[in-house]
């Protein structure tokens, strides 16, 4: 089976909720990436060897550094999950720490993994694809459920809308280019947060999940009017494809009539999810 067949296929995603506990298996290309067994950042397995996620999550060194991939919980046993070291970390040459601009890197794993249920690579956005305003995303992580406190320890999904770069540089007064995509809702209270850092940020297209985003950066947690940074996929194709010579990851190109519109109207699940940050804790 090919990977372009295999990619952003979630056979065990049948229920979508937002702002909860994520049922196991829902977003199979989810992984932790832990240090010396602690959880700092999320990202996205994009082929059987290779991880997406963002640059910033290793501005400093990492020691003994872990993948855990089909994990649910992170604080119980899971039959499901395996982990990996890596053997190669690649930040993007052009990743501006003071800006954010290219916030991405991939991570080469010790050794490949074989596809489950349970871990099964996204596809990602090709060079072009449009998200409009209002497209329904979904994110998911590990990170913190509302600064400050302590991380959740099973892994978080919640729903929002792609906000347009023109409303997003406002909400920042600037510096929002094209190489990042936002999402969020105005009245506040659904994001990502501190530990979610790398993590993907995907939209439904057909039958088939894509990743349009890469969780970077934003003005604390969950705001009214702030909504989140987030690397736009489709603008490394040519750069991911640089790196991985081999087994190249399945692109998705995605046009903008493809898109579910958020509903305006608030999600009688929703709490408190998923929320990130330019901080990554160690």
């Amino acid at each position: 089976m090919s990977l372009p067949t295999v990619c952003g296929q979630a056979p065990l995603n049948t229920k979508i909720v937002g702002g909860e506990d994520a049922p196991a298996g829902a977003w199979p290309w989810q992984v932790s990436l832990q240090t010396s067994g602690r959880h700092f950042c999320g990202g996205s397995l994009i082929n059987n060897e290779w991880i997406l996620t963002a640059a910033h999550c290793f501005r400093d060194p990492v020691s003994q550094l872990t993948v855990r991939l089909g994990y649910k919980s992170l604080q119980s046993i899971n039959t499901n999950g395996v982990s990996r070291s890596v053997s190669q970390i690649i930040r993007h040459p052009q990743y501006n720490s003071v800006s954010q601009n290219n916030d991405i890197a991939l991570l080469r794993l010790s050794s490949t993994v074989q596809f489950t249920d349970y871990i099964r690579p996204v596809c990602l956005a090709e060079v072009g694809s449009d998200f409009p305003a209002e497209t329904t995303t979904w994110v998911t992580g590990w990170g913190r459920l509302e600064s400050p406190l302590p991380f959740p320890g099973t892994l978080q999904e919640v729903s929002i809308p792609i906000v347009s770069n023109t409303d997003c540089n406002n909400a920042y007064k600037g510096g929002i280019t094209s190489n990042m995509i936002c999402a969020g809702v105005a009245r506040g209270g659904k994001d990502s947060c501190q530990g979610d850092s790398g993590g993907p940020l995907v939209v439904k297209h057909g039958s088939v999940w894509v990743q349009a985003g890469i969780v970077s950066f934003g003005d604390g947690c969950a705001k009214p009017n702030v909504p989140g940074v987030y690397a736009r996929v489709s603008q490394y194709q040519s750069w991911i494809n640089s790196q991985i010579t081999s087994n190249l990851p399945g692109f998705t190109f995605v046009p903008s009539s493809a898109h579910f519109i958020y509903p305006s109207v608030p999600l009688l699940l929703s709490i408190l999810p998923v929320l990130f940050s330019l901080f990554v804790l160690s």
